[in-house]
C-alpha cells in the first residue's frame, strides 16, 4: 500500500491508493500544485508546483486522513436512527457535516448514543421522538423538526419501518393496516408535513427493499409496502423537481439488522448469501453512505430512481 498526501497553500488532503507498482496523483488548486507520494507511511519523494508548498508529516495513518465534508451547513432528518441502517445513514451524514435529528421511536437510550457518538466527533445532532405508526405521528414529528432547525430543512431520510413475514393465509388485516401505516403513510405525509422548510437544492430519500422486485420469503405484505415507496419516489420527484428537490429511494437486499433476525443463524446467513453475488451479508455500514451520497451534491442529477443496494441480489 502506498500513502499519498496531496499538500497546497490552502491545505491538505490525505489520500490512500494500493498499487503494487507506485502511483501519482496531481491535484490542482486554485492554481496551486503539490505531490507527495508516501511509501509505508514514510515520506519517498516530493513534487511541487511553481507556486506550491509542502506541509507533509513524515509518518501518519488511515486515522489522519480527513473525510470531505461535502454536508458542511446541511441540516438532516433521519426518522428510525436509533439502530441499523438508520443509525449507520446519520453517522455517515453527520460526518459529512450535516447537523442530524436522530429519530426514534421507542429507542431513546440508543438514540442518544448516537447523537453522543456525533457529537463527540465534532458534529451537531438533536435526539426527536415520535410514534409514526400513529395517524398523526408524521405530523407531530415535523412540528418537533421546525422547532429544532426553523426554517430551514435539506435532507430528509424517511428510514423508519417494520417488517412482518407472514403467508397470505396467515396475514391478519392489523399486521397489513400496521405495515402501511409506518412503511407508507408516516413517509408519505412526513414529506407533506415538511414541504415548507425543505429548501431548493435538498433531497429526500426513501427506503425500498429487494423485496419490491423479487419474491423473498414469506414477506408479501410488506414488499407490497416496498413497492408503494418506489412508485411514490417517481411520483415526489416528478412534483419536487421544479421546486430544486430531489426524490431517490435506496433498495438494500438482507442486511444484519434486528430487522433481519434470520441472518444471525447459520442457515439464515447461507440462505442470504446464496442469491447474492457478493459473498457476505450486508451490514449497515454498507448502506449509510451511499444515502449519504444521494443526499450529496455529488448526486444533483439523480432524481426519481430506486438505487439498488444489495451485493448484487437476485440477479
Amino acid at each position: 500500500m502506498q500513502h499519498l498526501t496531496i499538500a497546497t497553500s490552502s491545505g491538505i488532503v490525505w489520500l490512500l491508493l494500493v498499487s503494487h507498482f507506485g502511483a501519482a496523483l496531481v491535484a490542482l488548486l486554485a492554481g496551486t500544485i503539490a505531490l507527495s507520494v508516501v511509501k509505508g507511511g514514510r515520506l519517498h519523494k516530493r513534487i511541487a508546483g511553481p507556486t506550491g508548498r509542502f506541509t507533509a508529516s513524515s509518518k501518519f495513518s488511515e486515522k489522519d486522513i480527513p473525510t470531505m465534508k461535502t454536508l458542511s451547513g446541511k441540516t438532516a432528518l433521519v426518522t428510525g436512527a436509533s439502530r441499523g441502517i438508520g443509525r449507520a445513514s446519520a453517522l455517515a451524514l453527520a460526518e459529512a457535516g450535516a447537523q442530524v435529528l436522530v429519530h426514534y421511536g421507542s429507542g431513546a437510550k440508543e438514540a442518544a448514543a448516537v447523537v453522543a457518538e456525533i457529537s463527540e466527533a465534532g458534529g451537531r445532532a438533536d435526539a426527536v421522538a415520535a410514534d409514526l405508526a400513529a395517524p398523526d405521528g408524521a405530523h407531530k414529528l415535523a412540528r418537533q423538526v421546525r422547532a429544532v432547525v426553523g426554517d430551514r430543512l435539506d435532507i430528509l431520510v424517511a428510514n423508519a419501518g417494520i417488517s412482518k413475514a407472514a403467508t397470505i393465509e396467515e396475514t391478519t388485516v392489523e399486521d397489513f393496516d400496521q405495515l402501511f401505516a409506518v412503511n407508507v403513510r408516516a413517509p408519505f405525509f412526513l414529506v407533506q408535513q415538511l414541504l415548507p422548510i425543505l429548501r431548493s437544492g435538498g433531497s429526500v430519500i426513501l427506503l425500498s427493499s429487494l423485496a419490491a422486485h423479487a419474491a423473498v420469503g414469506t414477506l408479501s405484505a410488506y414488499a407490497a409496502t416496498k413497492g408503494a415507496i418506489d412508485t411514490l419516489v417517481k411520483h415526489f420527484a416528478a412534483s419536487l423537481g421544479p421546486r430544486g428537490i430531489r426524490v431517490n429511494a435506496v433498495a438494500p437486499g438482507v442486511v444484519d439488522t434486528d430487522m433481519s433476525s434470520f441472518v444471525k443463524t447459520d442457515a439464515g446467513r447461507k440462505s442470504a448469501v446464496t442469491m447474492q453475488a457478493l459473498q457476505r451479508v450486508a451490514r449497515p455500514e454498507d448502506i449509510g453512505p451511499v444515502i449519504a451520497f444521494l443526499a450529496s451534491d455529488e448526486a444533483r442529477w439523480i432524481t426519481g430512481d430506486t438505487v439498488r443496494v444489495d451485493g448484487g441480489s437476485k440477479l
